[in-house]
């Protein structure tokens, strides 16, 4: 059988972004990542921080292939390189994805109503500078559909946590410019308290889990923005 193989962030310098792979039938995505590592040793060196998809939903290493599969390689969120999509934005009841510039005026006012007390708004900026070296600006790539999903997942969990209202979840992908938005998140509710703990909790798991890579350009070269590991919910036992 042949599944397709996508790859992002740092592991695009050591796999195609995009390749086909024939296996034997009832192969896992254990075996499928033994042979890719078998190929590529370096591989090894993200075992336990990064996370594997099958079809856009995590999967684990015993996790069942079939024909036309799409398996993609997850390295920690954070760290990737831009590269443009066609099917931007994409957009879910909660969440959007999309190249252009965010506007968070028109985001708040998706989610405001006359039961509201309190709108919080999370507004995720390009700073000038990281550690001490000058930034010019950000790309951000990303694994598209499933960043949607992952987003709408926490939009529905948080509406489910917290007593708020509604909330919206906006992120970009390519380049971003000094001062300008690379995320933002609206929660509306009652009451100020939970919508700034359903705002902080939004943000932080927005970080950890939805598939999307930052590089970002200095005056004096460029890096990958270091990602923290997957939760342990959502990474293979290698």
């Amino acid at each position: 059988m042949k599944v397709r193989i996508l790859s992002f962030g740092r592991l695009r310098h050591l796999l195609a972004a995009e390749c086909s792979m024939e296996l034997p039938a009832a192969s896992t995505v254990g075996s499928l990542w033994q042979q890719l590592k078998s190929a590529h040793s370096e591989l090894a060196a993200y075992e336990g921080s990064m996370a594997i998809a099958v079809n856009q939903h995590f999967a684990g290493l015993a996790t069942e292939l079939h024909e036309g599969d799409e398996v993609a390689l997850l390295p920690p969120v954070s760290g990737g390189s831009a590269q443009p999509d066609a099917q931007l934005p994409l957009r879910s009841t909660h969440a959007v994805l999309q190249r252009e510039p965010l506007d968070a005026v028109l985001l708040a006012s998706y989610c405001r109503a006359g039961e509201d007390g309190a709108t919080v708004l999370f507004d995720g900026m390009v700073r000038n500078n990281t550690r001490g070296r000058q930034t010019l600006y950000l790309e951000y790539d990303s694994y598209p559909a499933m960043a949607v999903a992952e987003m709408e997942r926490l939009a529905v969990e948080a509406l489910g946590n917290f007593a708020i209202r509604d909330l919206r979840l906006a992120h970009r992908v390519g380049r971003v410019e000094i001062g300008e938005s690379s995320v933002l998140i609206v929660v509306a509710s009652a009451h100020r308290a939970a919508a700034f703990e359903a705002c902080r909790w939004l943000i932080d798991s927005l970080k950890k889990t939805v598939p999307v890579w930052k590089r970002e350009f200095f005056a004096d070269g460029a890096e990958w923005a270091d990602g923290d590991p997957f939760p342990p919910e959502v990474t293979p036992r290698f």
